[in-house]
């Protein structure tokens, strides 16, 4: 247990992915709502919205009336999803509000870069080296690869493991060409495969390869062992992870409907609490939060907690 981080990084990503995925009409006023309340419980990294088409993803066509409306809170760094110059000019309206930095997005599954973008492998490493140049050319630094797919696909199944790594190093080579220095690589479980040995294989051997970049996860719980991919993660010293509160969202790309979204933030930092490592969340908080999540979408969200409560809250009646 010697690996494990004194602290998490938490990047909070409820209200953009869940509110991009839900079937009704959120009113602006609750968005606005979530991502303040999700602010006053410590939480220091919310993505708060996605730039996108909306007649592709109409739950974000006020994107910019919710970025407009909610009130900062100091020391939290707010964040938001573009694809294309179109989002990151929509972005930078915001650059007062928001945190604002470029990614390079990459498959490890060609099966599902041509289901998700309509385009493989390949064309993807062309497209990403323009919207590097693009990202540049605004004055924004590209400074994180992310790896969908990491460690499994519906379309493909079991991933290998050189095939992430063969993503990461194209994402390098990419950032190589135009001077871009990266910091943080992001391997995601987009369709929910990793298991806690595949999660320490795949980190494994990224670490191996990139032992000076941080590793960061991004979990879904599709198969309700999220919470235990964590687990293992921790064990090995990540310390960066991205999670949605009451478990919000899912992906629409990954031919799985109705799957659970990503790891609950409420059970991510109960986990860390229980470990001894450092989340600066107030727990009982974030569970109001995402119980109000759970209000404002209308249905019953995937987390336990927000049902159950935190073991500290029963401990202080058993006291």
């Amino acid at each position: 247990m010697s690996d494990l981080p004194t602290s998490v990084e938490i990047h909070e990503e409820g209200p953009r992915e869940g509110f991009q995925i839900e079937p009704g009409p959120i009113s602006t006023a609750d968005k606005i709502r979530l991502i303040e309340a999700l602010a006053d419980t410590g939480l220091k990294h919310i993505q708060a919205c996605s730039f996108v088409n909306p007649k592709l993803v109409p739950g974000w066509a006020d994107a910019e009336e919710v970025i407009a409306g909610f009130k900062p809170v100091d020391g939290v760094h707010y964040t938001a999803l573009w694809f294309n110059k179109r989002g990151l000019d929509r972005a930078l309206e915001f650059k007062d509000k928001l945190s604002i930095s470029g990614s390079i997005s990459l498959t490890a599954s060609d099966a599902f870069s041509r289901q998700n973008l309509n385009r493989g492998h390949e064309e993807n490493v062309a497209a990403m080296h323009k919207q590097t140049e693009v990202h540049q050319a605004a004055g924004v630094d590209v400074v994180r690869i992310g790896v969908m797919a990491a460690f499994g696909c519906n379309f493909e199944g079991d991933i290998p493991v050189a095939a992430v790594l063969k993503a990461v190093s194209d994402g390098f080579a990419i950032a190589d060409a135009h001077g871009a220095k990266i910091n943080v690589i992001s391997l995601a479980d987009t369709m929910g495969w990793a298991i806690p040995p595949r999660i320490e294989k795949v980190i494994g051997a990224v670490r191996e390869r990139w032992p000076d970049v941080d590793i960061a996860l991004h979990l879904h719980n599709t198969r309700g062992i999220a919470v235990a991919n964590a687990h293992a993660a921790l064990k090995m010293g990540v310390r960066r992870f991205d999670s949605t509160v009451g478990g919000l969202g899912g992906c629409p790309f990954a031919a799985h409907k109705g799957a659970a979204g990503n790891i609950c933030t409420e059970e991510l930092v109960l986990l860390c609490e229980e470990m001894g490592i450092d989340t600066g969340v107030d727990l009982d908080r974030l569970i109001e939060v995402g119980q109000m999540a759970e209000e404002i979408v209308g249905h019953v969200l995937p987390s336990e907690l927000i049902h159950a409560g935190s073991l500290n809250a029963f401990r202080k009646q058993v006291a």
